[in-house]
């Protein structure tokens, strides 16, 4: 087990470690060397990265972080939100709401930049169809259309994801965030989270691999993360997804990562050839279910 894991499972058990214990086992990880080793001028490569680095807890204190966030700052975040492209137009919610939630879990959930993109999820998400976004931005036009009357859903689940991390490490409670998580739960759970109601499959490519971290697609384990963050574990329209992950348990409550998005700057944490400790003592904890054996 890489030492990130061990400081991500205190994290999520709330248990308390000292400065000196954080940094030294962040001064062990393997994927912090790995993440943190190559200098990158691109936008995607330099997102992924900051994604990757977000789940390890603690990775704030390190200077390789600190670089990224402040490339981050200069060079995708807009006046009005990320934008993978760095320009206003190019802000879509999937990469929007990855960003958020990677600054949120950087401790940077009061900075310019959340408050930013967190205001466009406000004015402009949608969660319902037959909606309409006063957004003008030419990057929600393409992909296949990103705000259309039928909403992406790669988009809406990336931001009930990024809107559930807020909630969870904000103090204050927001209302209006609140309700927005109501909404897409509520869209998510009437397509049972991962099928179309149409013909009963699945909605998007890997929308049933499991991958760690993740990437602009929407996956299993972030289907997974949504559920448990919102305690929606009992929740008759979540019983489809609930029989999907007990068929893909590798026994003793563990699985494996299915899918490795290829792109620079990012790294799967886990490799595909057995149990993956990531996404099954994640899974697990998220869940309430006891750590996998």
């Amino acid at each position: 087990m890489d030492s990130a894991l061990i400081l991500r499972l205190a994290m999520e058990k709330g248990e308390s470690l000292s400065e000196t214990e954080i940094d030294g086992l962040l001064n062990q990880s393997l994927l912090v060397v790995k993440l943190t080793r190559d200098n990158s001028s691109e936008r995607l490569a330099n997102i992924f990265k900051l994604v990757g680095l977000s789940e390890i807890s603690g990775s704030q204190r390190l200077r390789g972080t600190q670089q990224i966030v402040k490339f981050i700052n200069q060079e995708v975040a807009t006046s009005e939100g990320f934008a993978y492209t760095g320009d206003l137009g190019g802000i879509v919610p999937c990469y929007n709401a990855m960003l958020l939630e990677s600054y949120v879990r950087l401790g940077m959930a009061q900075s310019p930049e959340v408050v930013r993109g967190l205001n466009w999820i406000k004015k402009y998400q949608l969660f319902e169809r037959n909606q309409t976004s006063s957004w003008q931005g030419k990057g929600i036009c393409l992909h296949g259309g990103c705000l259309k009357a039928t909403p992406c859903y790669i988009g809406v689940g990336k931001t009930l994801r990024a809107l559930l991390t807020y909630q969870e490490y904000t103090a204050n409670r927001d209302g209006e965030v609140a309700n927005l998580i109501a909404k897409g739960l509520n869209y998510m759970l009437d397509h049972q989270l991962f099928l179309r109601r149409s013909t009963n499959q699945p909605i998007s490519p890997h929308i049933t691999d499991m991958m760690f971290p993740q990437s602009y697609c929407l996956s299993l384990m972030d289907l997974v993360y949504i559920v448990g963050k919102s305690n929606s574990q009992k929740e008759p329209r979540a019983q489809a997804l609930m029989t999907l992950l007990a068929k893909k348990d590798l026994g003793n409550r563990q699985w494996k990562i299915d899918y490795i998005y290829r792109y620079k700057g990012y790294l799967a944490f886990d490799n595909r050839r057995g149990p993956s400790p990531w996404v099954s003592e994640l899974s697990n904890i998220w869940l309430g279910v006891g750590a996998s054996k």
